[in-house]
């Protein structure tokens, strides 16, 4: 099967990373776009780009009638879906075939064979390969949940048989929580995929995330390419992957390939797929899915091996037999990456939506970084919120995590809240670095009530404060404060990071130094003039670099690998209450409504569900706040609402 020009069905890094490949094989690509991703830096990394036309996913990246047509109209002979999206879906696959185009991907039968979950765990019981407990049957009431998941035992895990990423999904650990988990991860299955059928599976406690690439080709070879331990995750959605997992041995490595491999043969599969399986304490493994397709975390395999996976695919698409067999598969260091999110870690996790300032990714040895952004690039509500994967490869494990954490605190991203500073904590929490994280880690020691929003260090103010000093001296030319005698009076500044304030006094000297205060602190402060969203600064002596960018009536400031958007409000007048406090319940972010629980007049109580916002591919339960009778609810089903736009108010009862 020969082809010249392939369409890449998908987005964003995704897209990215599969033209740098084809393009270095010498093949042409198209891309596709949606009308917000018209200027996005995937549609500029392909030769040819066709629009879809709108903007949410269900329109444009997944509407499989558009996206042929665009093939059609470049004249590509072969489609790539990358990762996400339409690439585990087998009508996509077959629908490829049936206009003549390569699908550069397994076969419509192995993945229509895995795109279910319950049906993949019968397959995968018949094939010996082993699973977790559960049910898996077609009888799909609630009551029969129910009496299933007391049957199992709780605690349980209720998932949606279709599809992945952590959506429609939820863990169950009391017997009264079962029928409102059962309703929302039904909800939420059928809104993401289009089914609402759930399977059921005992919860393994404290157990690894571990998953075995898989390959195979059109001449009966498969073969495994070790495992990625993804433990460390957050709503069942993986966070840090490395390559290998610090708890697999040459022996179990071997036992859970040897499943894998089999998995894949029970399925006739073709291409890259990951297997996976949770890994208990004691060393026993069970499977949990396949994902007929690339995986996100595909880079740690390739730093591992020194092979380029998408090139294998291009390779299997083609008919040709796959570069290595098992026995000369390598595996060389140690590879870690995260997952980079514009996301509010200290807010829910709150997805952030926004323009991207300034981006510039770390560089070095054993560095790299997967993304799709580019300076003044937006962030938009229609998909998922990743920025980019920062990946770090190193002899030791310990190189590996020590690298990455500095590559994170080296990366620059200047816009939307990111989950950067997180990320660097885990990486060198005691546990992480133990090698000892499991699927309990985060819930374990970042817990919702224990993290905090870091905050600004006097470096951060002093900057700051210098900054609106610097600018407002020059745009007026002249010194800022008032006279007395002939010195003249030092000027006092407000300045606010969220909900934190601070005054910043500066008194510019004779030598063109400025003696500042902030709080307790007392320094001297030199700055200089930014450029190329840089600036030089020194306190008492000590010269330092920072990234920074002008915005508004502030500035957003990249230091010491925390990035901080500081505000001058010196000016600023007095403000009213949030009215998040009297009953006004406001949409967190850019999204589309996609149930109204209550109208005017109900009456409701303090954590009632209100209204549901679907963003970024999570649906976010609006509650109300206090007891009362809600007044109005200006918002209806399907409608696209911006941030801050209000949901619904209630009338607090007295």
């Amino acid at each position: 099967m020969t082809f010249s020009k392939i369409l890449i069905a998908n987005r964003g890094e995704i897209a990215c990373r599969i033209a740098r490949t084809a393009r270095m094989l010498g093949y042409r690509t198209v891309a596709v776009f949606s009308d917000a991703d018209q200027d996005a830096l995937h549609v500029a990394a392909c030769d040819e780009a066709v629009g879809l036309g709108g903007n949410l996913a269900g329109e444009t990246y997944l509407d499989i009638a558009k996206v042929l047509a665009a093939a059609q109209a470049a004249g590509a002979d072969a489609v790539h879906p990358g990762y996400g999206f339409l690439s585990e879906n087998a009508a996509f696959a077959q629908a490829c075939s049936d206009a003549g185009l390569v699908f550069i991907g397994p076969p419509p039968a192995a993945i229509d064979a895995m795109g279910n979950k319950a049906a993949a765990k019968r397959r995968m019981i018949d094939a010996d390969v082993p699973c977790v407990p559960g049910y898996q049957g077609n009888d799909q009431s609630d009551a029969l949940l129910i009496a299933e998941a007391k049957k199992i035992g709780l605690p349980i895990m209720v998932k949606a048989a279709a599809g992945g990423g952590g959506r429609g999904m939820r863990l169950v650990n009391t017997e009264s929580d079962l029928a409102e988990a059962i309703r929302t991860a039904r909800d939420e299955a059928t809104n993401a995929f289009g089914s609402g059928e759930l399977i059921l599976e005992k919860a393994i406690v404290d157990a690894r995330h571990v998953e075995i690439q898989v390959f195979a080709d059109a001449h009966g070879n498969v073969v495994h390419l070790g495992e990625r331990d993804c433990s460390v995750q957050r709503r069942h959605q993986k966070v840090i992957e490395e390559a290998p997992s610090p708890v697999v041995d040459a022996a179990l490595r071997h036992r859970m390939g040897t499943a894998a491999v089999a998995a894949a043969r029970a399925i006739g599969y073709r291409g890259a797929g990951t297997v996976e399986f949770l890994l208990g304490k004691d060393g026993s493994f069970y499977f949990l899915e396949m994902n007929t397709r690339l995986q996100v975390e595909h880079p740690v395999t390739e730093m591992i091996t020194g092979q380029d996976l998408v090139a294998w695919q291009l390779a299997v698409a083609a008919g040709d037999a796959l570069p290595l067999q098992q026995d000369e598969i390598r595996f060389t260091g140690h590879a870690i990456e995260v997952r980079l999110y514009a996301e509010d870690p200290y807010n829910g996790f709150l997805p952030q939506t926004g323009t991207v300032s300034v981006w510039r990714p770390a560089e070095g040895t054993g560095l790299r970084v997967d993304h799709g952004v580019r300076n003044g690039q937006v962030i938009s509500p229609y998909y998922d919120p990743m920025i980019a994967k920062v990946i770090a490869h190193g002899a030791t494990r310990a190189d590996a995590a020590r690298k990455l954490a500095r590559a994170l605190e080296d990366t620059v991203v200047l816009g939307p809240t990111t989950n950067k500073h997180l990320l660097v904590t885990m990486l060198r929490h005691p546990v992480f670095v133990a090698g000892d994280a499991t699927t309990a880690f985060i819930g374990d020691h970042f817990p919702p009530a224990a993290l905090t929003a870091p905050t600004p260090t006097a470096a951060h103010w002093a900057l700051a404060g210098g900054l609106v000093y610097e600018t407002a001296r020059v745009q007026t030319g002249a010194l800022l404060g008032g006279w007395r005698n002939s010195n003249p009076v030092a000027t006092l500044l407000r300045l606010r990071v969220g909900s934190t304030r601070q005054e910043i006094q500066l008194d510019r000297r004779a030598d063109g130094t400025l003696a500042a205060v902030a709080g307790d602190t007392t320094f001297i402060l030199q700055i200089g003039t930014p450029r190329d969203a840089q600036v030089r600064f020194a306190i008492d002596g000590v010269w330092r670099q920072a990234h920074v960018h002008a915005i508004g009536d502030g500035w957003l400031i990249e230091l010491d690998g925390l990035s901080l958007a500081f505000a001058d409000v010196t000016h600023e007048a007095p403000q009213s209450a949030d009215a998040a406090g009297d009953g006004t319940l406001r949409a967190p972010m850019d999204g589309r409504i996609v149930a109204v629980k209550v109208a005017a007049g109900d009456a409701v109580v303090r954590g009632q569900t209100l209204v549901v916002l679907e963003a970024m591919k999570m649906q976010h339960q609006i509650r109300a706040t206090a007891d009362g009778t809600i007044a109005s609810v200006p918002v209806k089903e399907g409608e696209q609402v911006p941030a801050r736009a209000i949901l619904a108010t209630v009338t607090i009862a007295p």
